[in-house]
């Protein structure tokens, strides 16, 4: 049903107006101005007619089979206008009127007003406080903004009006064309992940983008943006990513893996390309939608110059992008053609004197070496030849090769025609070349992202432990995590010092003594951590002390724990926490004591498939020292994973453990496990 917020065939505009400088005007214009092929309905009482279309009195007498609304009068009167569309069996509205939630509290209670009524009529409404609408191939304008995009492959989802406004406008003049786009407003009905399952299944649309501070619905919004990627490309620019009036946490999870985090790992977990910027976003989407994906990281850069070359080399390794070998063959072919000054390594540097036929024997070359994935094709100003002759053979070219071809050439005055020759030809176009980089690396992302999809194993039945619920209504952390499989050092509890002497000399020396007391979380902060005890002497010793800092922090100390000192591994930190918006989170770094200090840490959406478990160990420092870094040797990355998968389980399986960390994980070499040393967990009072 909500396909006629882009597809329909009569349009009431409620609130047209015949002043150019009104909103109710604006509609009106768009719609006749870009060509909108059905039926338009202007309702205002003091006028007979709107740019020669006559004009309905009140919304009672307009005629039956109105499929959209668009109103534009007082937020005051809105609801009573909704009330008049039901009874017209009006089925979808777009409300362009502010004055709701967004100016306090009577707006609020005006936008609850407006929801009730549409919810008791069965209309579906877009906004309020939103611009409306546009298909560029139906075509339909149901904004008031001034200007309509080029036909293209992008849809636009944005929760901000101004953002569309101002999208509008740079579209015309930037080579970028629309399919549709959408201003959602407050969101009182239609939503984000709505507009996104329908602009997504829209033949029209090559790629999605949005611009979005929140989701309405975090497991609606997974579940439909894996649909959406897995047949499209999908891009977005989340908004308000600040850490504002964040509340205290007990744990390093909780103070590591924020909303940002959590929106970030949400995307990754669904396929969906995180830009940073607008103009990355677009750059993204239009080399997407027009562009084969790369089937590596390999690039290549093509050049009459050196120093634009230089940056777009820094800007490729500092997105983790490669610089292709180029095989012997493609060197030697080059070397022989090129001038004699020319460079046939990559990057290939044509000199500034050659023209568009070097630069097509240069870019047919590497497009050809197979140890190449994607080119990047720069030319910096020069009088030798005009940029559109070179747009030319670069379009040309590219067309011939199923690699991606980004083309950077530079200027601005002089390169108006160029630019419409490669956008003709679906070659992108950066002004500098150091774009190029972010690009081809989302491209890349992209391409990893759907071939981990199309690998990912059937869901395992769920495995719970028996005596799961017992250990956490228990808060017996340890032995849940050991139900899952994962490995605890040899350890006992004793509850005075002659139980942990004992203890000590079955376990054999050395040990680590710990304080138990519940209430501290964080016992190396009281001094409630003791480590390498050597001998009886030794254990005597760390208990006074750690007896001592307990009755200096009021601690209620229930005894210690005494565990086997391990040796020779590497500490990292493996937490769970239960999201608000997007649910079972996993956390995954440098652990230790001054986790929060160097905050190496990585979050995802749980459960973890196994491609997901080895991603989140690689994007972080401490999965690169694993692999084994100098003087380490490689640690049992086998068991990392395992115990990352297992702790995912647990967050799924088990809502009720709001925060659980294993800090430190200690992993020693390769084949010998990884062991939790210290677990804490908070459940939920429930």
């Amino acid at each position: 049903m909500i396909e006629s917020f882009f597809s329909p065939k009569k349009v009431a505009v409620i609130g047209a107006s015949r002043d150019p400088h009104k909103l109710g005007y604006g509609v009106i214009r768009n719609l006749l101005k870009y060509k909108f092929k059905g039926e338009i309905f202007p309702v205002n009482k003091n006028a007979s007619e709107i740019l020669d279309i006559p004009c309905y009195s009140s919304v009672e007498d307009l005629p039956d089979g109105i499929d959209l609304a668009v109103v534009v009068l007082p937020a005051t009167i809105v609801p009573k206008i909704i009330e008049q569309c039901g009874a017209k069996e009006i089925k979808n509205a777009i409300v362009v009127s502010g004055g709701f939630s967004e100016t306090g509290e009577e707006g609020q209670e005006l936008e609850d007003k407006l929801k009730e009524v549409a919810e008791k009529h069965g209309i579906r409404i877009i906004g309020p406080n939103c611009i409306g609408t546009i298909d560029t191939h139906t075509p339909v304008n149901t904004t008031f903004v001034v200007g309509m995009p080029e036909q293209g492959g992008i849809g636009f989802i944005s929760q901000s009006g101004a953002m569309v406004a101002a999208v509008i406008d740079w579209a015309r003049g930037a080579g970028v064309g629309f399919s549709r786009i959408v201003s959602l407003g407050n969101q009182i009905d239609v939503t984000e992940t709505e507009m996104i399952d329908l602009i997504g299944n829209d033949r029209q649309t090559e790629v999605i983008t949005a611009y979005a501070e929140g989701v309405s619905d975090g497991a609606k919004f997974l579940k439909i943006s894996r649909e959406i990627a897995r047949k499209k490309p999908f891009v977005i620019l989340k908004g308000g990513q600040s850490e504002k009036g964040a509340e205290a946490v007990s744990s390093h999870t909780g103070a590591l893996s924020g909303s940002k985090e959590a929106y970030s790992a949400a995307f990754r977990k669904s396929g969906v390309l995180e830009a940073r910027t607008m103009e990355e976003m677009f750059d993204w989407a239009r080399t997407l939608a027009w562009q084969p994906l790369p089937k590596g990281k390999r690039v290549a850069v093509l050049t009459n110059a050196g120093g634009p070359a230089i940056l777009a080399v820094d800007a490729l390794e500092k997105v983790g992008l490669e610089m292709a070998p180029l095989t012997n063959e493609t060197k030697n072919y080059l070397k022989s053609r090129l001038p004699k000054a020319a460079s046939a390594k990559n990057p290939v540097d044509v000199l500034a004197g050659s023209g568009p036929a070097t630069y097509t024997l240069a870019l047919e070359a590497l497009l050809t070496d197979e140890t190449v994935d994607a080119v990047i094709v720069i030319q910096a100003p020069q009088d030798w030849f005009l940029p559109a002759s070179l747009a030319e053979v670069v379009g040309e070219t590219a067309g011939l090769h199923k690699k991606p071809v980004i083309a950077s050439i530079m200027g601005k005055a002089s390169v108006d025609e160029a630019l419409n020759i490669l956008h003709k030809r679906r070659v992108p176009n950066v002004s500098f070349p150091e774009r190029a980089a972010s690009i081809i690396a989302a491209m890349v992302q992209r391409k990893e992202w759907m071939n981990s999809e199309n690998h990912q194993p059937e869901e395992a039945a769920k495995y719970i432990p028996a005596d799961a619920d017992t250990y956490i209504k228990n808060e017996n952390w340890e032995h849940l995590i050991e139900a899952y499989g994962i490995k605890l050092p040899e350890q006992t509890e004793a509850e005075n010092l002659a139980d942990a002497l004992d203890a000590s000399n079955k376990m054999g020396y050395p040990v680590v003594m710990k304080i138990l007391a519940k209430e501290h979380t964080h016992k190396s902060d009281i001094g409630g951590v003791k480590v390498n005890l050597q001998n009886s002497e030794d254990v005597k010793k760390a208990w006074n002390e750690i007896t001592q800092a307990a009755e200096r922090s009021n601690a209620e100390m229930d005894g210690v724990l005494i565990q086997k000192m391990l040796r020779g591994g590497q500490e990292i930190i493996i937490g769970i926490k239960q999201d608000e918006q997007f649910g079972p989170l996993v956390v995954f770094g440098t652990g230790g004591t001054e986790v929060e200090l160097y905050k190496d840490v990585e979050t995802a959406v749980a459960p973890l498939s196994d491609s997901e478990a080895n991603q989140l160990i690689e994007s972080t420092i401490a999965g690169k020292k694993l692999k084994g870094w100098r003087n380490l040797p490689p640690a049992d990355m086998d068991a990392v994973k395992q115990a990352l998968i297992s702790m995912s389980r647990i967050a799924v399986n088990h809502p009720e453990i709001l925060e659980m960390e294993m800090n430190p994980l200690f992993v020693l070499e390769k084949g010998e496990g990884a062991f939790a040393i210290d677990i804490r967990g908070t459940k939920s009072s429930n």
